[in-house]
């Protein structure tokens, strides 16, 4: 009995002065195979000063980036892309081609369809609120974000900060707004981590 409660107080010693990591998400610094389409939309449609990190953050919550990512309610690909949306994309901007699957233009896509919620979002606020405002659009809906601005505005709080969308979209979507918190608490969780 000694032996095995020595055992187990050099197991907590030693998980004591390991380093602690971020969730386990520093692994998908390894994971590069889709960086450079990540660097390359990212720079296209947002321009060379925004970090393409987030939209590998994004991708990671959406797919843990898998290609082949199909979800229960018909999304697909790295980005989690309806397929309405994907077709929709392409007509809007047709040097995005191919099939919702094909790891490029489904970062093309997603990250377009991000810049398209990103314009929408005009009122003053951080830099960061308005990450967080595009990720929760992104997931649940910019109705959705609208309405709980609504409620938000209604009850005195600002509503063009993420505090207040995080404080009222139960609200407005139940039980999924721990889905859509979490999506963009996830996001930013990867990307303190992405190098």
């Amino acid at each position: 009995m000694q032996h095995f409660l020595k055992y187990i107080l050099i197991f907590l010693i030693l998980l004591l002065c390991c380093p602690v990591s971020s969730f386990g998400y520093e692994r998908y610094n390894r994971v590069t195979k889709y960086d450079s389409y990540f660097k390359k939309y990212s720079k296209h449609f947002f321009g060379p000063g925004f970090d393409w990190r987030y939209f590998k953050s994004q991708a990671i919550a959406e797919s843990n980036l898998n290609s082949d990512a199909k979800s229960r309610v018909g999304a697909k690909g790295l980005m989690q892309i309806m397929p309405k949306t994907f077709e929709e994309i392409k007509y809007k901007n047709p040097s995005i081609k191919g099939n919702a699957l094909q790891p490029k233009w489904n970062i093309a896509a997603g990250i377009y369809y991000d810049r398209a919620i990103w314009r929408l979002w005009k009122a003053k606020r951080s830099f960061t609120d308005k990450l967080a405002f595009m990720f929760g659009s992104y997931n649940a809906g910019k109705g959705n974000i609208l309405k709980a601005q609504k409620i938000a505005k209604k009850k005195g709080m600002d509503p063009n900060i993420w505090s207040s969308i995080e404080k009222n979209l139960i609200n407005v979507t139940g039980k999924h707004s721990k889905e859509t918190l979490g999506y963009v608490d996830k996001i930013n969780k990867v990307k303190g981590v992405l190098k």
